[in-house]
């Protein structure tokens, strides 16, 4: 029993030593960990002062490199101000020289200008008789242009009369093109002559002037719309010739190509001759004899294809047309009145030159006398003060 108990001491005391070394060693952990705690906060702060003063020592640096910097600027902008000053100086010093060299050449030109004073005089005298031969002129001009109105008007006349002509003639080949248009016919009128071009080779064979067949049915429907235009009661009376013209291309000879020509012209003349009284009247029929005529043009007046060239297949052709009453009158007079207008244009340019070449002559003597009055700076001008 007593052994048991003595156990049960020696074991408890055993448990006891233990309990006290853990206690002793737990206590020394957390006085390590309280010692490690203060060193880290002794050198975070020792950090943070650390960092503090390195910005406040870039701060002083970088407002120091600023302060240079402003300094250097002040420098440059000192160095470029001195320049300037040596420059303006240089300049002062030239212009000084100048405006003693104008100083001098003043005095000259005044000295001159009571010469020139005299002068002027002169030449005013001179152009008071300038001016009295230049009113002189301007009376005859003021006649010259009376006589060039009436001439004019004149004209003017004789051009209404061309226009109302013209006009007619305008009207015709409009009235043409309505009327082959109003029948569906497709056919090409010369918008300045009032000609239609019928294709020689749908007329006729080749080399021959015989119509054919194709031929006759373009005619029987081509012609009575023509003929019953040209010969309506509007325009017959200023309808003088109605022209049947035969072309050939440009090969072979003239002479055959002219008889050639000649014979299609008759031969489309033939045709109206023999088939009118199927589209005209009695009167028109007569009308159509007295103006019906057919000429041969042989290989004159080829057509010309985009290139420049002949284009023969074109040129094969015949023609019909009209000539108004007096067109030929008319072209003379339109070349007359043409003529007159160059001359008398001619005339008032000449006459208007002779006036302002008096005119020039009268201000340039002015401009003369008022340049040599007038004294010219020297020394190549003012010079600006920089």
């Amino acid at each position: 029993m007593k052994i048991s108990n003595r156990r049960r001491m020696d074991d408890s005391s055993t448990h006891n030593i233990w309990r006290s070394y853990s206690d002793m060693m737990s206590g020394l952990l957390l006085l390590f960990v309280l010692i490690m705690a203060v060193c880290l906060m002794q050198a975070q702060k020792n950090y943070a002062e650390k960092l503090a003063e390195q910005a406040k020592q870039l701060q002083t640096q970088n407002a120091l490199e600023a302060s240079q910097t402003q300094v250097d600027q002040q420098q440059e902008q000192l160095n470029e101000q001195q320049g300037q000053l040596d420059e303006q100086a240089a300049k002062l010093s030239t212009q000084e020289k100048t405006l003693a060299e104008q100083a001098s050449a003043l005095q000259e030109l005044q000295e001159a200008l009571e010469d020139q004073r005299i002068i002027l005089v002169e030449k005013e005298s001179e152009l008071d008789k300038q001016n009295a031969l230049l009113k002189t002129k301007e009376e005859e001009l003021e006649a010259s242009q009376i006589a060039l109105d009436d001439a004019n008007e004149l004209m003017h006349e004789q051009q209404v009369k061309i226009d109302q002509i013209i006009g007619v003639k305008a009207e015709l080949i409009e009235a043409l093109d309505e009327e082959f248009r109003k029948n569906q016919i497709n056919v090409q009128i010369d918008t300045q002559t009032g000609a239609i071009l019928l294709d020689s080779s749908v007329l006729f064979e080749f080399n021959e002037s015989e119509l054919t067949e194709a031929g006759s049915q373009i005619l029987d429907t081509v012609l009575p719309v023509y003929c019953h235009v040209l010969l309506n009661s509007e325009y017959a009376d200023y309808v003088a010739e109605i022209i049947i013209d035969g072309y050939t291309d440009t090969t072979g000879d003239y002479v055959t190509n002219l008889s050639l020509s000649q014979q299609r012209a008759y031969a489309v003349a033939e045709y109206l001759l023999y088939s009118m009284d199927r589209f005209l009247t009695a009167e028109e029929s007569a009308q159509l004899m007295g103006k019906l005529s057919a000429n041969g043009k042989s290989m004159s007046n080829p057509i010309l294809d985009g290139a420049g060239n002949v284009d023969n297949d074109a040129s094969r052709r015949v023609e019909i047309k009209f000539r108004l009453t007096d067109e030929e009158m008319l072209s003379e007079l339109q070349k007359l009145v043409s003529d007159g207008q160059e001359i008398s244009a001619a005339a008032a340019a000449g006459q208007a030159q002779a006036a302002a070449g008096e005119a020039q002559t009268v201000v340039a003597d002015e401009q003369q006398a008022g340049q040599a009055a007038e004294p010219a700076p020297a020394g190549g001008g003012e010079q600006a003060v920089g």
